[in-house]
């Protein structure tokens, strides 16, 4: 397994060995021990799929005050899938990294918690998995739509296909402050 870092740190790509012959392939698509000596320190509590087709957008996605962290894998299809920094008070608030996920690329991109999550499928359909590293909260449940312009994301897609939640969802600057996301800075002293 190889870690591959983006230019927002926390933001990694999990890039798996794959072994491959005329049957098919195998490759591993989590492994905690390997992931550990790679400083990925990151414990998952609940796993999601989502099934989605063509045009389809979801997003923009996150959890308030109970964030949770999201390792995302698309294992059917290809999506253009990105994480968004909305994290107040963040050095790098605003910034957003994008990854196309495929089953043919077999790569991982993980969010960290307190980012916005969302992807557009680029295939006829797409079967995405992706490990939480907190439980799915209702109440927590929170998001923004996903061409807010303080952002101005490139989504890949004209016309996206959204869910009546995802049409309704605010723009940052009418999120209350509450349901803001808040950067964090942890020194860590050395003695």
């Amino acid at each position: 397994m190889k870690l591959i870092e983006t230019p927002i740190p926390g933001v990694v790509v999990l890039e798996p060995q794959v072994f491959g012959d005329e049957r098919g392939y195998f490759l591993e698509t989590y492994n905690e021990e390997k992931l550990a000596d790679l400083d990925f320190p990151h414990i998952f509590v609940q796993d999601n799929l989502s099934f989605s087709r063509r045009g389809v957008l979801r997003g923009l996605h996150y959890q308030w005050p109970l964030a949770q962290g999201k390792l995302v894998q698309c294992t059917h299809g290809e999506i253009w899938d990105v994480a968004l920094d909305i994290r107040e008070g963040s050095p790098t608030f605003g910034q957003w990294h994008a990854e196309i996920l495929s089953e043919g690329n077999h790569r991982s991109l993980y969010i960290p918690e307190g980012f916005a999550h969302g992807f557009a499928v680029l295939s006829e359909t797409a079967l995405v998995a992706y490990k939480c590293t907190a439980p799915y909260r209702y109440e927590q449940d929170a998001g923004i739509i996903y061409n807010d312009l303080q952002f101005n994301l490139p989504w890949p897609i004209e016309n996206p296909q959204l869910s009546p939640k995802d049409e309704k969802l605010p723009r940052y600057a009418d999120v209350a402050s509450e349901r803001r996301p808040q950067f964090e800075l942890i020194f860590e002293i050395e003695e």
